[in-house]
């Protein structure tokens, strides 16, 4: 009698556990399709993204005059300064593009959870619209080899690119006399191949709309949609929509987003129009996001940059805005 009971018992338990499974699955499959379904309603972190401190990490990482400002030091700007987190972009790494150490990995996480800091994502460089293929297949390592320091670090997201990454060149200019359609598909491949990566080490790959081959909201959501991957999903530069109004962009994908990178200005770099910051955290809100938004400040053409007072301000306007839209 006892062993029927708990052979009932257990068929019965295994019945429910497959349930739950296929459940599971098909909510996986849905997910890039409908945007990802988020519960408890909207909740908002701030993070710093490493290239508001560009030149000067690179000042650090080459030896430059002036020394710069190295990672960990700004773990101790971010601490100082109340964020929540930090988007430690892989760039500005030592070493770059090659993997860093387990030792300098563990060292930066020890010390960001001394300061109570979170690892919000990463971030690499990739060329996926050239009609070079070896370019592209380097690329697709590349993302690989960091999916796995992305994992290391406990970022949960990496950030790629859709776009060529090389200065005054266009997605025409790489792709050669292929169609958008084709370079897409290309995309996709490659993105799928880095999605199952990620999938097998817990880091979901963040396609950031920054260049020239996603330009509009739509485009993301149909690069994003084709991939079909819920380890594959949009992370919103804000001010990379190349569209009358980008704010019907953002809303577009927000229900889609992984991760944000909040912008002075939605108009572009060099864009004197500041972003409306509580028209935004409106879309945010509206769309349940939970989780980091990290500030990405930009160095205009010929301007007086400071980091140290420009993050430091930016980010205040922005917790203002949280705090007042709810």
């Amino acid at each position: 009698m006892t062993n029927h009971h708990t052979r009932r018992n257990f068929l019965r338990t295994a019945s429910a556990l497959a349930l739950s499974a296929a459940t599971v699955l098909a909510e996986d499959s849905g997910a890039a399709q409908t945007g990802i379904e988020r519960v408890g309603g909207p909740a908002l972190k701030v993070s710093l993204n490493a290239y508001s401190f560009s030149k000067l990490l690179n000042d650090f990482n080459k030896h430059r005059e002036g020394g710069g400002i190295s990672l960990m030091q700004l773990l101790d700007f971010c601490a100082k300064n109340n964020f929540d987190g930090i988007d430690p972009t892989g760039y500005f790494f030592p070493g770059y593009p090659e993997v860093p150490t387990d030792e300098y990995v563990n060292n930066f996480k020890r010390r960001a959870f001394e300061l109570g800091l979170g690892i919000s994502g990463t971030g690499v460089r990739n060329n996926f619209t050239t009609s070079d293929k070896s370019v592209r297949d380097a690329s697709v390592q590349h993302i690989k080899q960091w999916v796995e320091v992305a994992s290391r670090l406990g970022a949960p997201v990496l950030r790629v690119f859709a776009d060529t990454q090389r200065k005054n060149m266009t997605w025409h200019d790489v792709a050669k006399d292929r169609t958008r359609e084709q370079v897409q598909q290309w995309i996709v491949d490659d993105l799928s191949q880095c999605a199952e990566q990620g999938k097998k080490f817990g880091v979901i790959i963040g396609v950031q709309n920054h260049g020239d081959f996603l330009q509009t909201g739509e485009q993301l959501l149909s690069l994003i949609k084709a991939v079909g991957s819920p380890w594959c999903g949009a992370i919103v530069d804000t001010g990379y929509f190349k569209t009358k109004d980008p704010y019907l962009d953002m809303a577009k994908v927000a229900p889609f987003a992984v991760n944000w990178q909040i912008k002075q200005s939605a108009f572009g770099q060099e864009s004197e129009v500041r972003t409306d910051l509580k028209k935004l955290i409106q879309i945010i809100r509206a769309s349940n996001y939970r989780g980091y938004l990290p500030i990405e400040t930009l160095s205009p053409k010929g301007k007086v940059y400071d980091p140290f007072t420009v993050v430091p301000a930016f980010h205040k306007e922005l917790r203002a805005a949280i705090q007042e839209v709810s």
